[in-house]
């Protein structure tokens, strides 16, 4: 069982996939060699034990409940955002939560746009369908862009019929929308006809750059159900094991708001990410196991990008480079590249020490969804905190074995398949065999 550390500052479990922001330690910085030499048992938290998971979740309902009984007033609109995350986190008091978050609603064209952000990300995480008429009338009110996108993504997950409405609305509102990557991306969203998704086995065969390994992360529209990851080697062989089976590993690219890839904490974009190392992190949330460092256009350089000299600056021809002609014009393929314009970063490859029960009954468990990042399940001793076993390492091991370079710069596809239910070994199998690999 997956058991969640003991931190003494509850606040840090609210940051999102975001281990690199300054800390008073530097983290550790892993080479091919040095992450092929690791093994599950070399790693060991003892906040990741059952007594320590107990007290951080009577921690967060301690802090939730507090919140919630504030009297009327300034200080309980000023704490009502706060414990969205730990509500959505450890799925608890969600109907306690929900009148004082329906009642905000019709207030929030008076407050700030962090306020209205994230009073609507709860909306649309946890009570979509109640919130839908007040976040109608409230989204004529609303001036900036990300909250009005989020608001309009509550309505869509209530009901798609509010796509005519938003396609209306937004020329109007923002007459400058398509310099706004988040608004270029729900207008997409809502489009009346949508283009049809080019050949795969074309993005499966792409070459990127020559001699760089490349993750697959296969998902489903929605990411609700849990999706697979497969590694391409340098040569552009796909990795498979002794007995000649593709390598395929489950993988969650959902967040816990649900929301597009533009958003804030929303579930990792569609598109291209290049990869420029492994580390270790210091969300408690991730664990001490390696992560593979991904970056999103716009947060990587162009240098970073290519893995080389280049005196190219980013646009969107530069990121198109990367892809093969047919999926050039898709819409899909191009949220990586919004999503770096819209400012998000820090979107990694890694594991989690976020307890799988707590999600039990979605159609994502044993997934557990965080801020956006792709999240492969660990095993942790409930004794002692010891590492027992990692896909996370799996899938890192198998990456830095499937490139030539100690600096294990490669890159990243996130890609969604139509479709229902978890995405299978044998689906993969056969987009892999189509394609020629």
């Amino acid at each position: 069982m997956i058991v969640r550390p003991l931190t003494a500052l509850l606040t840090l479990a609210l940051a999102a996939c975001a281990p690199l922001k300054p800390q008073p330690a530097a983290e550790k910085r892993y080479s091919a060699g040095e992450l092929l030499a690791l093994r599950p048992g070399d790693f060991i938290w003892p906040a990741m034990s059952t007594n320590g998971e107990r007290a951080q979740r009577e921690a967060a309902l301690a802090d939730i409940r507090a919140r919630l009984a504030l009297p009327p007033g300034a200080e309980r609109d000023a704490a009502l955002p706060k414990p969205f995350d730990l509500v959505a986190q450890y799925n608890l008091e969600i109907d306690a939560a929900r009148p004082l978050r329906l009642q905000a609603l019709p207030t929030l064209a008076g407050r700030d746009a962090d306020y209205q952000r994230a009073l609507l990300t709860a909306a649309r995480t946890l009570y979509a369908t109640e919130a839908q008429s007040a976040v109608q009338s409230l989204l004529p009110q609303l001036s900036v862009s990300k909250p009005f996108a989020i608001g309009a993504y509550t309505l869509m997950a209530a009901n798609p019929g509010y796509g005519e409405f938003i396609r209306d609305l937004v020329p109007r509102q923002f007459p400058l929308w398509r310099d706004d990557p988040r608004l270029v991306a729900l207008m997409d969203s809502v489009a009346p006809v949508r283009m049809a998704s080019p050949p795969l086995a074309d993005l499966l065969s792409a070459p990127l750059r020559p001699g760089y390994p490349v993750l697959y992360s296969l998902q489903r529209p929605g990411r609700t159900d849990m999706g697979l990851v497969l590694v391409r080697d340098a040569d552009g062989r796909f990795v498979r094991d002794a007995r000649g089976q593709l390598f395929t590993q489950p993988q969650l690219a959902l967040s816990r708001s649900g929301l597009p890839g533009t958003i804030t904490n929303g579930n990792t974009p569609q598109g291209v990410f290049t990869i420029v190392g492994a580390g270790t992190a210091t969300n408690p949330n991730i664990g001490p196991t390696p992560y593979l460092h991904s970056k999103l256009p716009i947060e990587a350089t162009p240098m970073e990008f290519e893995h080389g000299d280049t005196a190219a600056a980013w646009d969107e021809a530069v990121y198109a480079s990367f892809l093969p002609p047919s999926w050039r014009a898709y819409p899909g393929i191009k949220e990586a590249w919004l999503a770096g314009r819209a400012g998000r970063d820090e979107l990694l490859v890694h594991g989690t020490t976020i307890n799988p029960a707590y999600y039990a009954g979605t159609s994502y468990f044993p997934g557990t969804p965080q801020q956006g990042c792709m999240i492969s399940n660990e095993d942790w001793d409930p004794a002692t905190g010891r590492l027992l076993d990692s896909r996370q390492l799996t899938l890192a091991q198998a990456y830095a074995m499937a490139s030539p370079r100690q600096d294990l710069a490669g890159y990243l596809i996130v890609v969604e398949l139509a479709g229902q239910g978890p995405v299978a070994p044998v689906e993969a199998q056969a987009l892999v065999a189509a394609a020629g690999r």
